[in-house]
């Protein structure tokens, strides 16, 4: 789709938020000794994937190492491998592994967005830092009109999601739905929302989210979209 190319071209240009552009060029000018030999991404991130995809995908933001580096969601560090390899055991990723923009990654039927396009600083934006995206993020979900089910990681990708369908008049549960893991709500449309812990280290490594309890959010979202 043109629009959502061009949307992502714009999304790489943006300077909006002064902390987060700060943060992001001195984290690529100061490499860590181990990715010395990289070119550094350093600006914003753009959205990932197929632009018909029925499922979709909602972060937290880029890693300073990781997103910020390589130039793609996910890609270069521990949380994109347990997304893509999960998104490749259920079909929607070409490949378990994905090392850089241009290593040839394919998604089917999915597509990967998130609620910031910047790396904060220890990985927390600010409440007016989050608002200064959502726009883009709005647009995302007008344009994404096939999508079926939603992922999100984490509780800022949930109430991210939720926000954005506020602001677009679209139907919001009352009482608003707490995050929670595996948390399924059917939405209009047909649309079915999905939480899911962040695959973060401080998740991962601490047993709070195991391989299986990520599996189990995505073949669920299979389930959604195999009309089951």
């Amino acid at each position: 789709m043109i629009e959502i190319k061009t949307l992502q071209e714009t999304i790489v240009d943006c300077t909006r938020c002064p902390r987060l552009v700060a943060h992001r060029e001195a984290v690529a000018e100061k490499r860590r000794p181990m990715y010395a030999d990289w070119e550094y991404w350093g600006r914003p991130l753009p959205s990932f994937g197929d632009p018909n995809a029925r499922l979709l995908i909602v972060g937290l933001a880029p890693a300073a190492h990781g997103g910020n580096r390589t130039g793609r969601m996910f890609t270069g560090d521990r949380s994109g491998d347990w997304v893509f390899a999960t998104l490749h055991k259920f079909g929607f990723a070409s490949s378990p592994e994905s090392q850089h923009r241009n290593d040839g990654m394919e998604l089917r039927d999915a597509y990967i967005t998130a609620a910031l396009r910047c790396a904060p600083p220890a990985n927390k934006p600010s409440r007016e830092e989050r608002l200064e995206c959502q726009p883009y993020l709005i647009r995302e979900l007008e344009l994404l009109t096939n999508v079926r089910a939603v992922v999100a990681l984490g509780k800022i990708a949930f109430d991210a999601y939720l926000s954005a369908r506020s602001s677009m008049a679209l139907e919001v549960p009352s009482p608003r739905p707490h995050f929670a893991h595996c948390e399924t709500r059917r939405l209009s449309s047909g649309l079915t929302l999905i939480a899911s812990y962040h695959p973060s280290q401080q998740n991962t490594q601490t047993g709070r989210l195991t391989p299986m309890m990520f599996e189990s959010v995505f073949q669920r979202a299979k389930m959604v979209l195999l009309g089951w």
